[in-house]
């Protein structure tokens, strides 16, 4: 009896569907307003939205992109450029084609203005940059990725439409579960039957009443080790390894805080707080005299911001330009590296949650930040006159981000919101110490946070804390369940960017081919929902299965 009536629930909901999708489509398609409406709308314009909007093209669907950016890419066409590759065997899909297509750009001699292919060097993070066998290129100029992102909206007519926000507080209409359509602050109204937030923020879930976490859980939460508070915990080399005091005069704890430190207790080691790890600019710098520009000074300098860098420079470190890792061109894509370098620090706690103005804000106050270091290193006479030298050596790239003054478009938003959603993502399955049944593909990347906060320590010295860089051992598989809500929630929404994850576990799902690998199995798991008539979360594993692999995604590490 019970399945009966399941039965009949499911089919009267399904009739419910079509007749309001029906209605709303109708309403939208008047003689004087175009047709706002397709199957699947894609909130986003980051790598998984483009990815996702290819799939949901080769799947014979209707589709729109709805997003807030003008340039489409999000990272990958942002400035990060050094890609995270973790495992390559195990990037397949749209995401191993977007790689071919880079390496098909730099394989054209026309492509190296700037110094000879002979010159490069081929240096990739823990892969060659070109891998000639499987005829993919892991390193590249943003310009050169934003353009394959154009060109997939080219050559698949992808309906794109930019600078459109999501109105956060009343935009979102629900009906039985399900997202009937989204209203952006130009009024513009999208109808769909099944919705992806592909943001890096998570906008369109919050909206939709998706629950979701800020901050790190403590680790009695999903029984983890590396989530909460890590005080003491020193990873990689971004942390204070000399005794450097952070008050204004040295060691007077009356004489106020150096710029950046917190007078709050780090909180115990284990436990959960509100903290977000730090963001900044991938900057894009040229060494090429005739393709670099000077580092501009910020209007609102204060070399007094960058007294204990002065600090720390003093104690005798010198490992400046570490992660200025190389890219083709003579450029790099500039990485965050040591105590005090890139990462604005405890800067961003309101990022995840604020208003779009408050957002605004706290993007302008990180490339003020970081202008402001650069100029710093360029120019003030407390750097060592060795790093200052080989400072003036760089500036920004001259044809990188040429209509926003060199500088990159996006900040590096390293984590947001994350979705509690059907299944969460923990460090358990990173370890590939619990089975997943239902894999729409795979992570491979070290747990990596970087630092949360810069705090003083019981004996009166600066310290950072958060950084963690713990190896998962092996590839390991992501489920499908992560990308969907709880299903009292929301029916026909999948979130393939602010997945359901704890923050550690996050660390190592969180790089931008592992983005578009997800994106590109929602859309598919979309396509499933819409041809079935079913809720995301009733998806038929198996036919997604055979779909992915299909497409080439790669679902066990055993596939290469």
């Amino acid at each position: 009896m019970d399945d009966r009536m399941n039965m009949k629930s499911k089919m009267i909901s399904k009739l419910t569907w079509i007749v309001l999708f029906s209605f709303n489509c109708l309403s939208c398609s008047t003689s004087d307003q175009p047709d706002l409406g397709a199957d699947i709308i894609i909130y986003g314009g980051t790598s998984a939205a483009i990815t996702a909007a290819v799939q949901a093209k080769k799947s014979g669907k209707s589709v729109i992109v709805v997003s807030p950016d003008t340039h489409l890419g999000g990272l990958s066409s942002g400035g990060l450029g050094f890609t995270d590759t973790g495992n390559k065997s195990v990037i397949g899909g749209l995401a191993r084609d977007f790689y071919h297509r880079v390496y098909l750009h730099y394989d054209d001699s026309a492509a190296w203005k700037w110094q000879q292919h002979s010159e490069y060097g081929n240096k990739g993070q823990g892969t060659p940059a070109m891998d000639g066998d499987a005829r993919t290129m892991w390193i590249f100029e943003p310009h050169v990725a934003e353009q394959v992102f154009e060109d997939y909206v080219r050559e698949y007519d992808l309906d794109v439409r930019r600078d459109e926000w999501l109105d956060r507080e009343s935009g979102v209409v629900k009906q039985d579960g399900r997202i009937v359509s989204i209203t952006m602050l130009s009024g513009n109204t999208y109808t769909g039957k099944v919705f992806i937030d592909a943001t890096y923020e998570g906008d369109l879930m919050a909206a939709a009443g998706v629950s979701y976490h800020v901050g790190r859980e403590a680790n009695s939460t999903y029984d983890e080790k590396w989530n909460g508070v890590q005080t003491g915990v020193l990873h990689h080399g971004h942390w204070f390894k000399s005794d450097i005091s952070p008050y204004k005069v040295p060691g007077d704890s009356t004489s106020g805080l150096l710029y950046g430190v917190s007078g709050e207790h780090p909180g115990k080691y284990g436990e959960g707080d509100h903290r977000v790890q730090a963001y900044c600019f991938r900057m894009c710098l040229s060494n090429h005299p005739d393709n670099r520009v000077a580092f501009p000074k910020p209007d609102n300098y204060n070399a007094e911001h960058y007294e204990l860098l002065a600090r720390v420079f003093a104690s005798g470190w010198r490992e400046t330009f570490r992660k200025f890792d190389p890219i083709p061109n003579r450029k790099t894509d500039t990485n965050n590296h040591g105590p005090f370098s890139t990462d604005f620090i405890g800067m961003n706690y309101d990022y995840p949650e604020g208003s779009y103005e408050r957002r605004k804000e706290i993007i302008k106050e990180h490339e003020d930040y970081q202008k402001g270091l650069m100029y710093f290193l360029a120019n003030d006479p407390q750097v060592p006159e060795d790093v200052r030298a080989e400072m003036a050596q760089w500036g920004l790239a001259a044809d990188e981000f040429t209509d926003n003054g060199n500088w990159p478009h996006q900040l590096y938003i390293r984590e947001a919101r994350r979705m509690v959603g059907q299944y969460v993502m923990t460090e358990h399955d990173t370890f590939s110490e619990r089975a997943v049944t239902d894999p729409v593909g795979m992570g491979s990347y070290t747990l990596d946070s970087h630092n949360v906060q810069r705090y003083i320590k019981p004996n009166g010295y600066v310290q950072n804390e958060g950084d963690i860089g713990v190896s998962p051992g092996q590839p390991y598989q992501i489920s499908y369940g992560s990308l969907v809500p709880k299903q009292e929630e929301c029916t026909n929404l999948l979130v393939p960017v602010c997945l359901s994850s704890s923050h550690i576990a996050f660390g190592s799902i969180r790089m931008e081919p592992v983005f578009m690998i997800l994106g590109q199995s929602a859309a598919l798991a979309a396509s499933l929902a819409i041809d079935n008539g079913t809720d995301v979360q009733d998806v038929e594993y198996a036919a997604l299965e055979k779909g992915l692999l299909a497409e080439k995604q790669v679902l066990s590490a055993s596939v290469e």
